[in-house]
């Protein structure tokens, strides 16, 4: 074989191997595509919910308000509806996270969760005698929750001076069956915020988004001729824009105690995740137009003008002038 013909079948074999390798590198592509596709961590996702106990069917929690009505559980402070979760941040159940990455929106499914996974295996040594003196006066009893020594359980019985208190969760050693649906993937910015303040606080404030000018003091490069290294670094005021997400504050936001201890951290994540500058939390008061308006019409009145005014708005007389006499009263 010539030199010519071997140079010739080098270059056919480089080009075989450049073949293979651009199919291998497609078919590569191909398959992370598919393995990318749907759903993944990082995504936000409406998602609705019931989880019970397997053995006994005991509610754990859910999204929906007429199983909670079923249930008898009391709303109190909580609306029960569809969250916004992060998938990958431990919002749920990892299972049940692992089953949602790669669906798609108005995908459903059942997954179990063992006891180990959910609310941990029964601890008997978990359960303990205490002293009666660590536990408040009105919680001395059978099946009473308390917290001794920083620690929460209940009440199993009280004797005496003593009593045994089970410290593990009340569902520990329970597997759970957990019936989810992907409602929506969740790209509102706004809707995102408030999903995440739901998830930490279980409160979901008023909130937007502006964007705002701000002036900031900016450090200033110095010159390159400038030899001095002792220096002191200049400063100069520029105006900037800035995304701020303004947070309406309310009594259930300000004595929240996960807001009060953790609203820095909150607040970071929020803007980390949502992307935006900043955030601001704004106190509302409100006028007292509509009453002042109601004084103010009640002192330019009289007599059978002033009954019929109030009858036409609603307004219980009788109710007025004893609330009044009761505040001359304290006076």
């Amino acid at each position: 074989m010539t030199e010519e013909q071997e140079a010739e079948q080098a270059d056919d074999v480089d080009e075989e191997v450049e073949d293979a390798e651009e199919v291998q590198d497609e078919s590569e592509e191909e398959i992370a595509e598919e393995e990318a596709s749907g759903l993944q961590s990082g995504d936000f996702v409406e998602i609705a919910y019931t989880a019970r106990t397997v053995e006994e069917g005991t509610l754990v929690d859910t999204t929906d308000a007429d199983v909670a009505e079923e249930e008898g559980v009391e709303q109190q402070d909580r609306e029960f509806k569809p969250r916004t979760i992060v998938l990958g941040e431990g919002h749920i159940f990892g299972a049940v996270e692992d089953e949602i990455v790669g669906s798609e929106p108005g995908d459903d499914g059942t997954v179990t969760i063992p006891a180990e996974e959910a609310f941990g295996e029964y601890d008997p040594d978990a359960v303990e005698t205490v002293s009666i003196e660590k536990i408040d006066e009105d919680d001395r009893y059978p099946g009473a929750h308390v917290h001794v020594d920083g620690r929460h359980g209940y009440i199993q019985t009280v004797i005496g001076g003593r009593a045994r208190v089970d410290f593990n969760h009340p569902l520990a050693g329970e597997d759970v069956e957990y019936e989810y649906e992907v409602l929506d993937a969740v790209d509102d910015r706004e809707q995102r915020a408030a999903g995440l303040f739901e998830m930490y606080l279980d409160v979901e404030p008023e909130l937007h988004i502006e964007t705002d000018e701000v002036e900031e003091e900016v450090m200033v490069e110095p010159d390159e001729d400038d030899e001095d290294e002792d220096a002191e670094p200049e400063f100069e005021t520029q105006t900037v824009e800035k995304e701020t997400l303004y947070v309406e504050s309310t009594p259930q936001l300000t004595m929240n105690q996960q807001w009060m201890f953790s609203k820095q951290q909150i607040a970071q994540d929020v803007i980390d995740k949502v992307g935006v500058d900043r955030v601001i939390v704004q106190e509302v008061i409100e006028g007292m137009g509509g009453m002042g308006g109601m004084m103010d019409m009640m002192g330019g009145m009289g007599g059978a003008d002033l009954e019929d005014a109030l009858e036409d708005a609603d307004v219980d007389a009788d109710e007025i002038v004893e609330e009044l006499e009761g505040a001359d009263d304290e006076e």
